[in-house]
C-alpha cells in the first residue's frame, strides 16, 4: 500500500518547516526534483509563501487561480517543485524562484516578470542522440542541441517554458557560484581557481576556502546572472 503522506521528522534537512508542529506531511510525487533539493508545491505556497493556511486553501488555488511552475500551468499541490524553479501567479502579478538560502535552506525570493522565464540548470550529463548532443540537466531535463562546449557540472541559463539556452556558464576563474553542499552550503561566491574536481573560492566576505565541484552550483560570470539572493 502507497502511503499518502511523511513523517516530518523524516523530511530533508533542507526543507524550512516546523518538523515537530505536525507528525504528516503532504508526500511529494516523485519528479523532477530530489527531496534533497524539491519540495511539495503545497509546502512551497503554504509554509514558505503563507498564501494559504490549509492544504485545501491550497488545492482551492491552484483550481481555481493559474498557478505557473517554470511558465506553465499546474493544478497538482503534490507536484516537486525545487532549486532554481520559478512560480508565477500571473493574476496578481508576482514571481518567486526556489534558491537554497545562508542556512541552506529552501526557500522563496521574489523577482520581476522578466527574470520568471529564466532559470540556470546544471548539466548533469552528455551523450550523443544520432548526430545531435543531448544535455541531461539538474531538473531532470533533456535538451539536444546541435553543438556545443559546455562542460558537465557546467550550467546553461534557458528560457521557460521554451528551453531555449541564453548563454552558458563553466567552472573557471571568475565564475560566480552558489554551494549546494558540504559545510558552506547556501554560500555565494567568486571561483579563484579549478584543479580536477577540486576549486578553491572566495565568499562575500573575501575569505577563501575549497570545495569539490559537486557541491557547487555555477551561477554567473562577473555576476550572478539572475537574482539568487
Amino acid at each position: 500500500m502507497v502511503k499518502n503522506h511523511l513523517k516530518r521528522i523524516a523530511t530533508s534537512k533542507n526543507w524550512k518547516i516546523q518538523k515537530k508542529e505536525e507528525k504528516y506531511v503532504a508526500k511529494p510525487k516523485p519528479g523532477s526534483h530530489s527531496m534533497e533539493y524539491g519540495i511539495p508545491l503545497v509546502l512551497a505556497l503554504r509554509d514558505l509563501l503563507k498564501i494559504g493556511k490549509t492544504r485545501k486553501e491550497i488545492r482551492d488555488i491552484l483550481h481555481h487561480q493559474e498557478v505557473l511552475v517554470d511558465g506553465k500551468q499546474t493544478k497538482d499541490h503534490k507536484r516537486m517543485v525545487g532549486l532554481m524553479d520559478t512560480i508565477s501567479f500571473p493574476k496578481i502579478k508576482k514571481n518567486y524562484r526556489i534558491i537554497l538560502d545562508d542556512r541552506g535552506k529552501l526557500n522563496l525570493i521574489e523577482i520581476d516578470e522578466k527574470e520568471a522565464k529564466i532559470k540556470l540548470n546544471k548539466v548533469k550529463g552528455k551523450v550523443m542522440v544520432g548526430k545531435k548532443i543531448q544535455l541531461n540537466l539538474f531538473d531532470g531535463r533533456n535538451i539536444l542541441v546541435e553543438k556545443t562546449d559546455v562542460k558537465v557540472k557546467a550550467t546553461v541559463a534557458i528560457e521557460v517554458p521554451t528551453q531555449k539556452i541564453l548563454e552558458q556558464f563553466n567552472f573557471e576563474k571568475g565564475a560566480n557560484i552558489l554551494l549546494t553542499g558540504g559545510k558552506h552550503i547556501g554560500t555565494v561566491g567568486i571561483v579563484e581557481s579549478v584543479e580536477g574536481n577540486k576549486l578553491v573560492f572566495k565568499n562575500e566576505k573575501n575569505e577563501v576556502f575549497e570545495t569539490i565541484k559537486t557541491h557547487a552550483y555555477v551561477v554567473g560570470k562577473g555576476k550572478t546572472y539572475v537574482k539568487i539572493k
